[in-house]
């Protein structure tokens, strides 16, 4: 299986079950099993998925010496993550909360804390086993993305919510990825040409666009093609909060480990779809044997 360096967020993170958007007000409301807290984040997201997928992870990323903090390192040992390159120089960790109703719609209040105005060290040596860098859109990893194309390494970026190409934000990331993710809640106008403007600004050779129950779209920048596939139905949806992150990381997974592109995509997005049955970010990631059986079964 292949190496991947990930660098990102690492949050705690709460899940609250809501009646539906826009929330009434009332001062108590009874969820039972409806509030959950987990450690979580982007890059514990994608650092587990790809475990569980029996991948090696070098996980990158900054916490404080705190209760979440600790908790935090606690889930990524039990999970078989190692968390050597985990600085502890933050004065909180960051947290987040998510609301989600029953048809799946969720809003996020992410608390960043002060990650946005630390800085980590990369040594040039935590890439050198890398077969890919897995680089969050956070400002920590920016040095990052100099020293892995230094070093001739694949670069892929998830920058979540975007409605310009020329973001001045993620300008970096897309000029550095040589495999772009997004999703499609920012853009308003057609899908293909959004894609196609990001390929005409940017090196990258391949742009995939989530887009939840309608599928995911990629683009294919060498051959100027494009791929669609549609989401798999297996059953009830929990709550789509870390479905990007499973799309990201299990398509990262089967195109690393040697699948072609749209075959990688189709598998991608049945892990994402067997995740989103279970209400955590962090949770719910099925093995490779399990997608496959499923994929068996639903291919048959």
């Amino acid at each position: 299986m292949a190496a991947f360096l990930i660098s990102g967020l690492l949050n705690m993170e709460t899940v609250c079950r809501v009646r539906g958007f826009p929330i009434n007000y009332y001062p108590v409301d009874y969820p039972f099993f409806g509030v959950a807290t987990a450690a979580s984040g982007v890059a514990l997201n994608i650092a587990k998925a790809l475990t569980v997928l029996e991948n090696r992870v070098i996980l990158c990323s900054l916490l404080a010496d705190d209760v979440p903090g600790r908790v935090i390192i606690d889930e990524l040992k039990s999970s078989g993550i190692d968390t050597e390159n985990i600085s502890m120089g933050l004065r909180e960790t960051p947290n987040s909360v998510v609301l989600y109703d029953e048809s799946s719609r969720r809003q996020i209040y992410c608390d960043l804390k002060d990650i946005q105005e630390c800085r980590y060290d990369f040594a040039s040596g935590v890439l050198r086993s890398a077969d890919a860098v897995l680089a969050g859109n956070i400002n920590f990893s920016r040095p990052l993305l100099k020293l892995a194309k230094e070093q001739h390494k694949l670069v892929a970026t998830d920058v979540h919510v975007l409605s310009n190409p020329d973001d001045d934000y993620n300008r970096e990331f897309l000029e550095s990825a040589d495999i772009v993710f997004l999703s499609d809640e920012g853009i308003s106008g057609d899908y293909q040409q959004f894609l196609s403007a990001i390929g005409a600004r940017f090196s990258c050779r391949l742009i995939v666009l989530g887009m939840g129950s309608k599928g995911a779209m990629m683009y294919l920048k060498d051959e100027n093609r494009f791929v669609y596939r549609p989401a798999y139905s297996i059953g009830s949806i929990v709550s789509t909060v870390g479905a990007g992150d499973a799309l990201f990381s299990s398509f990262m997974h089967y195109y690393v480990n040697g699948m072609k592109p749209e075959d990688a995509l189709d598998r991608a997005q049945l892990f994402a779809a067997m995740k989103i049955r279970s209400a955590s970010a962090s949770k719910g990631f099925p093995t490779g044997n399990e997608l496959e059986e499923m994929f068996s079964r639903l291919h048959s």
